[in-house]
């Protein structure tokens, strides 16, 4: 009796051993793991209220004018793209609508900024002690910027009077540039050619009265002030 009774305990341990190792029932597994929620999906990026046949500011290339929005398909994509010609490079850009605002494409700035600008231009020059070297990145970004304001920077700091020393080679070409970018906005803003928005851009730079002169240092002074 007393072995039989034996064996009947070490049956149940055992028994109850094997439950403890069962895995928990899938129903409570389900209650402890709460439910993936789905993600909605997030809705495309608006197109940009840039339409056919209106001038924009693109910061790399400054004012060009949208000449269509057309549809190509890549990849098996439909992509939508803006197609801007610049007529002074012989150029035609195409942006994905969908990338304008990322790039910096703009419209073009109201009256109000160009008067801000022309009033730039007649500030006194501000010439960092700096190298030229590092002065020249910095002028070739605020040129790249697309910013009127900060391109009215660059012509005014570069631009030299008659009275003033001749300007190198490389501050020419950037002074240059400068000029062009902003003139060709306020030709496009104003509605005039782009000889009479030089004029006007020229006429503010001249007009010492409120703008003041200072001659700027040469290279050789900015470098050794760096």
């Amino acid at each position: 009796m007393a072995a039989a009774k034996s064996r009947a305990e070490q049956a149940r341990t055992t028994t109850e051993a094997k439950t403890a190792k069962q895995p928990a029932p899938a129903k409570a597994a389900k209650a402890e793991a709460p439910k993936a929620k789905s993600e909605p999906a997030k809705p495309a990026a608006p197109r940009p209220n840039f339409k056919a046949k209106e001038f924009v500011v693109y910061p790399a290339h400054g004012v060009g004018q949208i000449l269509e929005i057309e549809e190509q398909e890549v990849a098996g994509h439909r992509l939508e793209l803006f197609v801007i010609n610049f007529d002074k490079e012989k150029m035609t850009l195409r942006v994905p609508t969908n990338k304008a605002g990322a790039v910096g494409m703009r419209k073009l700035s109201d009256s109000n900024v160009v008067d801000s600008a022309l009033e730039t231009q007649r500030c006194r020059a501000r010439i960092k002690r700096t190298m030229w070297s590092r002065r020249a990145q910095e002028y070739e970004a605020k040129i790249n910027s697309g910013d009127l304001i900060s391109i009215a920077e660059v012509v005014r700091d570069l631009y030299r009077s008659e009275r003033q020393p001749e300007q190198s080679y490389s501050e020419r070409q950037l002074y240059e540039a400068a000029l062009d970018r902003m003139a060709r906005e306020v030709a496009a803003v104003e509605r005039i050619g782009e000889d009479a928005a030089i004029e006007r851009v020229e006429q503010a730079l001249q007009d010492t009265g409120k703008r003041g002169e200072k001659t700027p240092k040469s290279d050789d002074e900015a470098s050794e002030a760096a």
